[in-house]
């Protein structure tokens, strides 16, 4: 209406003035459109895929209240395109922002509006966390400020929250156990594990919330070699046999009053995919398993990101951590070289063609996965590519009864782990595990 209206007064101008005025018109109307603007941020993202796609991993949260996209936006004008440096030091101010603006509403009795400011606090501390070199004392230190926003948020929620730790040996596990605070005696029960780099804090934005609606307890758990546990045990590096960490998951939800044996599931996000078939091939009381994406092969999953196999590359070709920052930029870039030494230092391993070799040991056979008795779920991305399609096939192919979902790029969830559109993604799996559980 407001341009429909202008555009008329212009027609009255030209049909009552001489054509000097009329120009002088259009010189002023020109004027007054080239500077209005609705706001200065901009829908733009990064040239950079990895640097793009985490922006969309950021945004993606708005759905479940882990960011803003106005917010991100505004960060992404001031961050480098592919310098991690300048993704860290701007979600590194953003974050410790918000967490002021948090407290400072929790001060003056804003329970509501706090819980909001920690959860997106949160998830900007673990965005800083990702692109921090793994051993700058940062990493840490951005990770437990993660989770001290995560618990603050929790405190303030409707939701009971409590801290677990999960034994491995001697040594700790963390993990978070929530329920809906008005849900009383046993009751179905969510258990979710994330991948390389995602959080428990992140998972519960991402999939734990989603599940809390619709009335199940949730176990967020983390297992060696993943950001929550390297944040206070960085000598624990990934293993295969994944079932010495969903075991004790799974001995202490059956040790509480509140949970239903008949009726325990278990996720797996990204990496967590492998995570969560290995343990549910291995752990019957498992009654039903989402993978998201069905991974039963990562050595071949990560080789085909490379575009070739490390694991078979000429020892001369080969490099160590120690290497990495005499190799000159022109030759690999800081994203990459970080990406690298992170590989390496996770899987325990001294150098990137040996770190691909233990890779071979994280697989599922496809005997394991015929002797699944769990009703499964595999989940997709139609843009993830041509290796991670494949896995997925081959989970349904060789789990009995198993269901899939592949996700396309018209609903904004072909990406990896749907990150574009979460609520459609939980969606998917939890009404099909409704159905499951009904």
């Amino acid at each position: 209406m407001f341009y429909l209206t202008r555009r008329s007064a212009l027609i009255g101008l030209l049909a009552s003035v001489n054509t000097g005025t009329f120009l002088r018109a259009v010189a002023q109307e020109k004027t007054m459109t080239d500077s209005l603007e609705r706001g200065r941020t901009r829908i733009a993202g990064f040239a950079d895929a990895e640097m793009d796609f985490q922006l969309l991993r950021q945004m993606g949260a708005a759905r479940y209240g882990g960011s803003a996209v106005g917010e991100c936006l505004a960060l992404a004008q001031r961050i480098d395109n592919g310098v991690p440096a300048s993704w860290v030091a701007a979600f590194a101010a953003a974050a410790a922002r918000q967490q002021a603006d948090a407290e400072r509403r929790a001060a003056r009795g804003h329970a509501v509006s706090a819980r909001d400011q920690y959860l997106v606090a949160a998830n900007s501390w673990r965005a800083a966390e990702y692109y921090t070199g793994i051993t700058d004392p940062q990493h840490a230190e951005y990770g437990l400020a993660s989770r001290a926003c995560f618990v603050a948020a929790m405190q303030a929620s409707d939701y009971a929250c409590e801290a677990v730790e999960l034994p491995f040996g001697a040594t700790p596990l963390p993990a978070f156990h929530l329920r809906p605070a008005a849900r009383t005696g046993p009751n179905k029960t969510l258990m979710i594990i994330s991948g390389y780099d995602g959080t428990l804090e992140e998972t519960f934005i991402a999939y734990g919330r989603a599940a809390l609606e619709r009335g199940y307890r949730v176990l967020l758990f983390a297992g060696p070699g993943q950001m929550d546990t390297m944040r206070l045990h960085p000598e624990l590096h990934f293993i295969p046999e994944f079932e010495r960490v969903g075991t004790p998951a799974v001995d202490y939800l059956l040790s509480r009053p509140d949970t239903d044996p008949a009726r325990i599931a278990l996720m797996g996000i990204s990496f967590g995919g492998y995570f969560a078939t290995r343990i549910a091939v291995h752990e019957p009381r498992i009654r039903a398993l989402v993978a998201n994406s069905p991974i039963v092969d990562l050595h071949a999953y990560m080789a085909s990101f490379a575009g070739f196999d490390p694991a078979e590359m000429p020892d001369a070709d080969d490099f160590g951590v120690a290497d990495l920052d005499h190799i000159p930029v022109s030759e690999m870039p800081e994203q990459t070289r970080e990406m690298s030494r992170n590989l390496m230092l996770r899987f325990g391993q001294d150098s990137f063609k040996r770190t691909y070799q233990r890779l071979r040991e994280f697989r599922v056979d496809d005997a394991d996965l015929a002797g699944l008795r769990c009703a499964a779920l595999g989940l997709v991305g139609s843009g993830e590519g041509k290796e991670p399609a494949a896995q997925y096939e081959r989970f349904l192919a060789h789990v009995p009864g198993a269901s899939g979902h592949i996700f396309s790029a018209e609903e904004g969830a072909d990406g990896h782990c749907q990150s574009g559109n979460l609520a459609l993604s939980a969606a998917v799996s939890l009404d099909w595990l409704d159905e499951r559980f009904a």
